[in-house]
């Protein structure tokens, strides 16, 4: 990969993020509020926003499930198909130990990447009539703090020394 194409990636990701958010930005900024201005989530996201608003707000939550529905489902659709070659590729490896070593690698990553995208998914496309303020502040939390917290330990758990650490911490604990 080249220095343009991976400046180009990274720009073309950011300009396509910050339209989206732009045109929600847009669709809100229209809207009346006439009622309390507490939102009962832990950030801003446009959901509880428009639970405050005394406007119709139809179009722009169509709107969402338009725009959300490619966001999720055409990286999901690409790690999906990506996944599939290597284990087809995996399972073509001769070795018991190689293959066994391949997919510890991948595992790790495909539970994190799975996790963020069920979240996602559950919150932006899952219609929210019935579910609990509750249940969405979750897998909220889920996306936005839970999933990048445990990326590093996940990936850090397959450091041979991490692991002996951590096996010696649980040996202390449990054998006390």
């Amino acid at each position: 990969m080249s220095s343009t194409l991976c400046v180009m990636l990274v720009l073309g990701s950011w300009l396509f993020g910050f339209s989206v958010v732009l045109i929600d930005f847009i669709g809100v900024r229209r809207l009346n509020f006439c009622g309390p201005n507490i939102i009962d989530h832990f950030f801003c996201d446009v959901d509880p926003l428009l639970e405050l608003s005394c406007s119709d707000t139809f179009l722009i939550q169509l709107l969402i499930y338009l725009l959300g529905f490619p966001i999720v489902f055409i990286p999901t659709t690409i790690i999906a198909v990506s996944y599939t070659y290597i284990v087809i590729s995996v399972l073509r490896i001769p070795s018991s130990t190689g293959r066994q070593k391949a997919f510890s690698t991948c595992s790790s990553h495909l539970i994190v990447v799975s996790l963020f995208f069920w979240a996602l998914f559950s919150v932006y496309l899952v219609p929210t009539k019935g579910q609990s303020s509750t249940m969405s502040k979750i897998l909220s939390l889920l996306y936005t703090v839970f999933t990048p917290l445990i990326n590093p330990i996940i990936y850090s758990l397959r450091n041979k020394d991490i692991k002996k650490v951590v096996q010696q911490i649980v040996n202390k604990h449990v054998y006390w």
